[in-house]
């Protein structure tokens, strides 16, 4: 799918011709001529001119800055010593970093031996010696496979001229492990490519310690896709550059009347552009018949998907299989996930034998968005716009490189469509695309004219069937949306994405939730539309055992705290009302309480006087009045009665057996 792009001239037209190994890889590679960020920057990085490149992704900035750095270490009068650092690469992630040396490592892979060169090389001589196989003269700092120790321990067994790796392990590779062992004194080159992304994500620092370890005598180049004027001057003086040359790479496009002018453009000039207005609830539809459309129309095999957080990209992956072609391959990458895993993933994409009737769909978040130079992707499609709007650019550049064309899709609600505005001035066109219907046909209408889209219910109803399958599924879901809502809240351009435009049951129904979470964002909005789904919730299962046992037990303990807290609530309640009751009726129960108990002393004092008295039958009911009135009370049966009940109660609270407000009840009315 290559199609012709701006060239600016053959490598034989450089000031200073490349010697002859790294011309033939050159050639080997299929560049047979240079790119215009090449062309303007790779004779000022041979000489001794700083450089800050701007140019939009694919444009060929990697053999920029690796070209300079391989004929300056070609070609030095004197060889380094084994613990010298000619080159340093700095990159923001380890895939970026992989992937630079990779480059590196395909051109020395082809570097010629001692006899081939006629010894001309200094670095080669160094390197090979009498060996017949020489170790290359390059490292990667950043690997998941090594520590920063062992990292030093090959740097001084092989004698690499040029590290590469990130902020972090850098400074460890120089500063820390190395500060006794790795010598800068000889450093040619530094390098620090995607800068603004290294200068934004807190690097500062790290990046600071490092320049400030290393000599001024030396070249130091900035890179990167977007990179405003006042982004880059504003941090020069912090990154050490001496009077840089600044190398800012425009698209040519043919405007009106055929006539073709210079257009600053952020995108490559053979990518189109699109962006599709739709309803919330619609998004996942539409995001399902973009690839079916592509596959079918545009012979496409090669999918990224971004989204706007690493949980969406979990819960998706486990959701679009199933609505999905059974012939689409799902992978996913996103920066929660382990390097080794993040490497392993990338390797299996890139790698897949992809055909439009078998494609193979990346989902992913921005850690796939930069410098990331992914073979042969056909289409991108940015199923959520980024947060951060200077990233637009990177993740639609990972389409459309080196000169092929390429797609690239974003999906926009309601007044999310002002983000094209708001692109058109960043230097970043985006096109209209109709909306697409079931049989792939395209509607042209007005996104409030267009009438409601018959298959909806029945797609969103087979996610919300495949959630039901497992609760794991279920907690990922609720954990997505609302990883998505909190990522919106926060996006950049506030004015356009905010939240309380959001059409929060919209976004829920293409999650598939089955009920909303419970969360401050949508309290208080309209819920008309949305409908629980219906589930027994006490046996709605997770599909692993473990995690269901452990969901069983769990249930059990809460019950029972549940239970206590019933009681607990029960008594306190209770106790409450005792507090609370009337004043008057609180000094008549004490009054009773005081007269119930001078009767009781008046009883046994006149039964310890008149210690005859007590043979009489309980059941005599003249002896009782005949005591009652001697001991100066009243002759009515049921005080006796009440005097017994109140001793009874009295002895059990004595021992425990009843609560104090177990026995101000019985005798509250008494």
């Amino acid at each position: 799918m290559a199609t012709s792009t701006a060239f600016a001239g053959s490598w034989a037209s450089l000031p200073t011709s490349l010697t002859p190994w790294i011309f033939d890889v050159i050639q080997s590679m299929g560049y047979g001529k240079m790119t215009p960020v090449q062309a303007s920057t790779i004779p000022l990085f041979m000489k001794n001119k700083d450089v800050v490149v701007e140019a939009v992704t694919g444009s060929g900035k990697t053999l920029a800055f690796v070209i300079p750095i391989l004929e300056r270490l070609v070609r030095r009068s004197s060889p380094l010593r084994r613990n010298e650092v000619g080159a340093l690469i700095i990159s923001p992630t380890r895939e970026l970093a992989s992937q630079i040396h990779s480059v590196f490592s395909l051109f020395l892979k082809s570097q010629p031996s001692k006899g081939d060169s006629g010894g001309e090389s200094p670095l080669q001589d160094r390197l090979h010696g009498e060996q017949s196989e020489f170790p290359l003269p390059l490292l990667l700092v950043s690997s998941n496979q090594f520590t920063p120790a062992q990292d030093l321990e090959r740097f001084l067994s092989t004698g690499a001229d040029i590290i590469i790796g990130t902020p972090g392990r850098i400074e460890e590779f120089l500063l820390g492990k190395g500060r006794n062992s790795v010598s800068v004194k000889e450093l040619e080159v530094l390098v620090l490519d995607e800068a603004d992304r290294l200068l934004d994500l807190g690097f500062q620092d790290s990046l600071r310690r490092i320049i400030t370890h290393l000599p001024k005598q030396r070249r130091t180049g900035l890179f990167s896709a977007t990179m405003t004027d006042a982004d880059a001057m504003t941090e020069l003086v912090r990154v050490g550059l001496r009077n840089p040359a600044r190398v800012v790479v425009k698209v040519q496009a043919k405007k009106a009347q055929g006539k073709t002018v210079i257009e600053e453009r952020r995108i490559p000039a053979n990518l189109q552009n699109y962006y599709i207005p739709c309803h919330a609830s619609e998004k996942l539809i539409q995001l399902s018949r973009i690839i079916a459309l592509e596959t079918s129309k545009n012979r496409s095999s090669n999918f990224i998907v971004y989204f706007a957080t690493c949980a969406c990209v979990d819960y998706f992956y486990k959701i679009l299989p199933s609505v999905s072609s059974p012939t689409v391959t799902f992978y996913s990458l996103h920066g929660h996930l382990p390097p080794s895993a993040r490497t392993r993933t990338l390797n299996k994409f890139t790698s897949a034998s992809s055909t439009p009737s078998h494609p193979s769909v990346l989902l992913a978040t921005d850690v796939a968005a930069r410098g990331l130079d992914i073979p042969h992707v056909d289409v991108v499609i940015q199923f959520d716009p980024p947060s951060d709007p200077k990233a637009f650019s990177h993740r639609c550049g990972r389409t459309a490189r080196a000169g092929r064309s390429g797609r690239a899709y974003v999906l926009l609600i309601g007044r999310e469509t002002e983000f094209v505005e708001f692109m058109s001035i960043r230097k970043i066109p985006l096109k209209p695309h109709a909306y697409i219907w079931k049989d792939l046909s395209l509607a042209d209408l007005d996104d409030t004219e267009r009438p409601p889209d018959d298959e909806l219910d029945d797609y969103l109803s087979k996610v919300r069937a495949t959630v039901l399958t497992d609760r794991a599924i279920n907690d990922q879901a609720a954990k997505a949306f609302v990883s998505f809502v909190r990522a919106y809240s926060k996006h950049e351009a506030s004015y356009i994405f905010r939240i309380k435009d959001l059409d929060l049951v919209g976004s829920a129904k293409s999650f598939g939730l089955l009920r909303l979470p419970r969360m401050p964002e949508l309290q208080n909005i309209n819920k008309d539309g949305w409908t629980d789904a219906t589930v027994d919730w006490d046996n709605y299962a997770y599909a692993d055992k473990a995690q269901e046992a452990k969901r069983l037990a769990a249930k059990v303990v809460d019950q029972e705290a549940l239970k206590k807290e019933r009681e607990k609530h029960r008594q306190e309640k209770a106790k409450k009302k005792q507090t609370n009751a009337a004043w008057s009726e609180q000094v008549g129960r004490k009054e009773e309480r005081d007269k119930r108990r001078e009767k009781r002393e008046k009883k046994k004092k006149w039964l310890k006087e008149h210690p005859a008295s007590n043979d009489a039958s309980p059941g005599d009911l003249s002896t009782k009045r005949s005591h009652s009135e001697v001991a100066g009370g009243d002759s009515d049966e049921d005080d006796w009665d009440d005097l017994a009940k109140e001793e009874r109660m009295a002895k059990k609270l004595r021992k425990g057996e009843i609560s104090q407000q177990d026995f101000d009840s019985a005798f509250m009315d008494i």
